[in-house]
């Protein structure tokens, strides 16, 4: 396997080829990333100041998602979710005539019978069950990312000063009012750092959506270094696209934490 560098086959394949899959892979980055450390900051929340049974349940699903590989999920959730979809359509069909699951691209919909004046079905509640290769890793993406920044929000919620908590709490500040208008704020900067490199760390392993057929960078690469057997130059191309998109992170994220710097505690960059 000789490697021979040609322009033309960087331009008319390589790149065209791999800007279809980094279009992919952002939409599958992007959003894991908001969502993940949405719930990331709810979970961790709930691990630290919830009662003790949902302490328990938050402290179970972190275990389970940090301790069993991302692959494994992934594929778990593309095999498994349809085989949950169709033995719950036969429940509910069963249960209650008239309502089921309709399978519509990316989600499956729960449809309820209205009534007669307006004729037809509404689709009024979306269901979790993700249906295709793309929804499943996005899934699987949200619930890992979820589970590693729920663990540093924890610890960030740990630092906050006991202080603090006691003032608020003689003030007659509720829970829910202490969380958002004191500890989180507080904690969410603090943890900022850590939960940025989960999103270097997402961005690398969005890859693995590749191993339930969703073809993004990485599926890009190998099927075009499968059809042309120039394996260096794809992944070459491929790991230069990464590292544009790890950096472009690391610039943005750095800027964030000068920018919500809390002053007196450490110092930004």
């Amino acid at each position: 396997m000789n490697f021979e560098f040609d322009l033309a086959f960087f331009t008319e394949r390589v790149i065209p080829t791999l800007n279809a899959g980094v279009l992919v892979s952002l939409k599958l980055i992007v959003p894991s990333s908001i969502f993940g450390f949405i719930f990331g900051i709810l979970l961790g929340a709930v691990r630290v100041y919830a009662p003790r049974p949902a302490r328990r349940l938050g402290d179970g699903i972190t275990t389970v998602v940090r301790g069993v590989p991302l692959v494994v999920q992934l594929v778990f959730i593309y095999n498994c979710f349809p085989k949950i979809a169709r033995v719950l359509d036969s429940v509910i069909y069963e249960s209650f005539p008239g309502i089921g699951l309709a399978v519509d691209g990316l989600f499956v919909f729960l449809t309820l019978p209205l009534p007669t004046t307006l004729q037809y079905k509404s689709e009024l509640f979306r269901t979790l069950l993700v249906y295709d290769a793309f929804g499943c890793a996005m899934l699987g993406f949200i619930v890992c990312s979820a589970a590693y920044q729920s663990e540093y929000v924890r610890g960030a919620l740990l630092s906050i000063r006991q202080g603090q908590i006691k003032a608020a709490q003689a003030l007659g500040f509720s829970t829910l009012r202490m969380l958002w208008s004191i500890v989180l704020p507080q904690a969410v900067r603090r943890a900022l750092p850590g939960c940025g490199n989960e999103v270097i760390y997402l961005i690398k392993y969005s890859s693995l959506a590749y191993v339930i057929s969703c073809i993004e960078l990485t599926g890009e690469a190998n099927v075009l270094a499968g059809r042309t057997f120039r394996y260096i130059e794809v992944y070459l191309a491929a790991g230069c696209y990464y590292l544009l998109m790890t950096s472009a992170a690391t610039a943005i994220l750095h800027y964030c934490e000068r920018k919500f710097a809390i002053p007196g505690f450490g110092k930004g960059r």
